[in-house]
């Protein structure tokens, strides 16, 4: 599975924030990485409480995530490099109001940084994934048992392990998807009619209903 890195852009606000949370949680399923769903969500929303408190409210900012090696990178740029404003680690108190976010990041988070560019600042922060690489897969058997099938279909014997690369792979799904809607379309099934079913139980099983 490749995992294309990806950004978007959105205005630093209360209400956007349950928006991103909701698309980096589709997003990781359709990767296959629903173990870190929730670490995710709570990193994008204390990245971006961060820069609605300490760059203000409505500031132009970009999500990014993408993979770095073996871990998930879950990633806000604003257009602030003051490091005046830098995030800090601070140890707050029962009686605290603030300064508890960036605990939390630490907490869920391998590592979390800061990257400073000429006209703006990134805070990141790193997941554990149990992959032992970037475009592996974790304990989906669906997944496995789709892999398999894919690997008889093209009669690759694939490099790395003996698994095919992914452009081979994907060439191969969509060989076998076409041949496979051949196969209903000559047994008299509606094919629209499969395709309409297929993509309601992905939904269904990605939770992306």
């Amino acid at each position: 599975m490749t995992r294309k890195p990806w950004e978007l852009p959105f205005l630093a606000e209360p209400e956007e924030v349950a928006g991103l949370r909701r698309v980096v949680r589709l997003h990781l399923r359709l990767w296959g990485l629903s173990e870190v769903v929730d670490a995710a969500e709570i990193c994008v929303s204390e990245l971006a409480a961060n820069v609605i408190t300490h760059v203000g409210e409505g500031t132009p900012a970009t999500l990014v995530v993408e993979m770095n090696g073996t871990h998930l990178r879950v990633a806000l740029r604003d257009p602030d490099p003051d490091t005046r404003v830098l995030p800090t680690l601070v140890h707050a108190g029962p009686d605290d109001e603030s300064g508890r976010g960036m605990a939390l990041l630490d907490a869920v988070s391998d590592q979390w940084g800061v990257i400073l560019g000429a006209e703006s600042k990134l805070v990141w922060c790193d997941l554990a994934i149990s992959l032992s690489t970037p475009d592996g897969h974790v304990g989906d058997r669906r997944v496995a048992k789709g892999e398999a099938c894919l690997t008889l279909y093209s009669g690759a014997d694939g490099c790395g392990g003996g698994r095919a690369s992914a452009a081979v792979m994907e060439e191969a799904a969509i060989g076998l998807i076409t041949d496979l809607l051949h196969w209903l379309c000559v047994h008299g099934s509606d094919v629209d009619e499969a395709l309409d079913r297929v993509q309601t139980r992905f939904d269904a099983e990605t939770g992306a209903a």
